[in-house]
Parts: structure tokens; C-alpha cells; sequence
């Protein structure tokens, strides 16, 4: 479902430093020939510590930045060429609470983004509705998302993420700062609902080894931008 093969991305880290004294930028490598192979249907845990390069190869898969060499696909098809494609067949969930607005309410929330993702009239009353009643939060459904609790917006970021009906979801650290209750239900719809009874693809984006053994069926360990270990917990111990 999702290959990688030698992908890799440096950054230029500007700062005051190099617009005023003219100091030479600094090369950041955030990636460094990461190979992967994640299978249909199953969560796959991406596991390292803050700054290893998780969220970096988040944002290539999501289309949202370009890797500087290296070869990508997505159910198939390359991930720089036929971009427009990927993205009709991903889902993101990340921890990013501005990116909805805090006066709309949570189905005013999902009924703008199902209108940019071009559902409209009956059909998007009834995605939304269908949404917000499997992430449980069918009787927040008109509260404004200013009074929502961390658990309850990382529950409609998930929603979001879904109205597509994407086969690849792309979730990044989606249980940071959830008390242990609402981390629970994320990982419960995340693994009950989304890869068994859904048989969704999800890359789970993790610093948590806990979580993942919980979540994933098989996990890579990154770290300072490169793969270090793959395969099920179980193998990686002996």
C-alpha cells in the first residue's frame, strides 16, 4: 500500500544569524534514505523520539512537502507525479487544533470541510451525521469547538480525516496530550474499527512503545532521520 525507497529530505535552517551576518544557513538532514513497505490493512507504528523525522515523512506522504530524492508510492501510484491522486487517497490526523474553526460547531466544522472536498447538500448532512455518530460525539455535534476537550477535538480531527473515506490514514502522534481515557478511545476506533472491521491502512506515528505494541501489527524505529529496526515487536527482540 504505501513504498518508500531511499527517500530523503534536508532542510535549511535560517535564522537572524544568517540574514544579518551573513553566516552560512545550516543543513538539518531531517531524512536519510528511509526504505518502508507498509502492507494493505494493517497499522503500522512509526516509533522515535521527538525530532527523529517522524513527522517530516508524515508531511512527504501527505503531499504537503516534496522529498528531495528518493522514489514513493501510494496504492500504486507515484507519490510527486500523480500527487492529486494520493491525496484522494489519504487521510490526515495530526494534533494541529487551529486548523478548525473554534466558533463553528463540530458539524459546521465537517460540513465546510466535506464542502471543500466537494460533498455538498443530502450527501454531506449524511457523511458528517455518520461521522460524528462513530467517533461517539453525536451529542456534541452542535457545540462550538471552542468548548470541545482535547479528546473530543483529536476525535473530530479523526472524523476529518475520514470524510473521504480514504483507504491510507496518516496519523501523527494522535493521542499527544489526551488523558488516558480519551487516548484509549482513539486507539480502540483506531484498531477495532478503522483496520479490522474497515480493513483501513494506518500509519501511526508514535514515541510511545506502550501504545504502539497496543495499536500496531508491525513498527519501524526511527532515528535521527533513519530506519533502525522493522518488523513485529516480537522479531525486533530476538
Amino acid at each position: 500500500m504505501i513504498e518508500l525507497k531511499n527517500i530523503t529530505k534536508t532542510f535549511v535552517e535560517r535564522t537572524w544569524r544568517t540574514a544579518f551576518l551573513r553566516k552560512t544557513p545550516k543543513k538539518v538532514k531531517a531524512l536519510s534514505d528511509v526504505t518502508l513497505a507498509i502492507r494493505t490493512g494493517e497499522v503500522f507504528g512509526l516509533l522515535g523520539p521527538n525530532g527523529a523525522g517522524k513527522t517530516t515523512l508524515i508531511k512527504i506522504l501527505a503531499t504537503l512537502i516534496l522529498p528531495d530524492s528518493g522514489q514513493a508510492n501510494i496504492s500504486g501510484y507515484d507519490l510527486c507525479r500523480q500527487s492529486q491522486v494520493v491525496r484522494s487517497k489519504i487521510g490526515l490526523v495530526n494534533t494541529n487544533e487551529r486548523s478548525f474553526y473554534w466558533r463553528l460547531t463540530g458539524r459546521q466544522n465537517l460540513s465546510f470541510f466535506a464542502a471543500l472536498c466537494g460533498l455538498s447538500g443530502s450527501a454531506a448532512k449524511k457523511r458528517v451525521k455518520a461521522l460524528l455518530d462513530s467517533v461517539r460525539l453525536d451529542e456534541k455535534a452542535d457545540t462550538p469547538f471552542m468548548k470541545y476537550s482535547t479528546g473530543q477535538q483529536q476525535l473530530l480531527a479523526l472524523a476529518r480525516a475520514l470524510l473521504m473515506d480514504p483507504e491510507i490514514l496518516l496519523m501523527d502522534e494522535p493521542t499527544r496530550s489526551l488523558d488516558p481515557v480519551a487516548a484509549s478511545e482513539i486507539r480502540r476506533f483506531t484498531r477495532k474499527e478503522l483496520a479490522d472491521q474497515y480493513g483501513k491502512t494506518v500509519l501511526w506515528c508514535t514515541h510511545n512503545l506502550k501504545e504502539a505494541e497496543e495499536v500496531c501489527d508491525r513498527m519501524g524505529i526511527i532515528h535521527e532521520g533513519k530506519i533502525i529496526a522493522c518488523g513485529a515487536l516480537e522479531d525486533m527482540q530476538h
